[in-house]
């Protein structure tokens, strides 16, 4: 197993960052299949070789991601894209 732990501060409301954040998770669904539920300010998902959560507070925002053996030969390529989401929809 391989994790990928990120931790930003958000700039947003939490309704906003919130939003954001569903917008992500709606578009991992569609596009991978990915099964996610909220638990209070916490965001849960799961697919097959994927799980973590994503916690939303008043500033920051926290994703940990666990991969696979499988898919932690992708880290790079996903970290990447994390990061390039996390700049394009939480800018402080």
């Amino acid at each position: 197993m391989s994790d990928i732990t990120i931790r930003r501060k958000h700039g947003k409301s939490p309704a906003d960052a919130r939003a954001a954040a569903e917008n992500m998770a709606s578009e991992l669904k569609q596009a991978f299949d990915l099964n996610y539920f909220w638990d209070g300010e916490v965001m849960h998902f799961k697919r097959p070789g994927v799980s973590g959560e994503l916690t939303l507070d008043s500033e920051d925002i926290a994703l940990c991601i666990r991969l696979s053996l499988l898919l932690s030969m992708l880290k790079p390529s996903i970290e990447r894209e994390v990061h390039k989401f996390f700049d394009e929809n939480f800018q402080v």
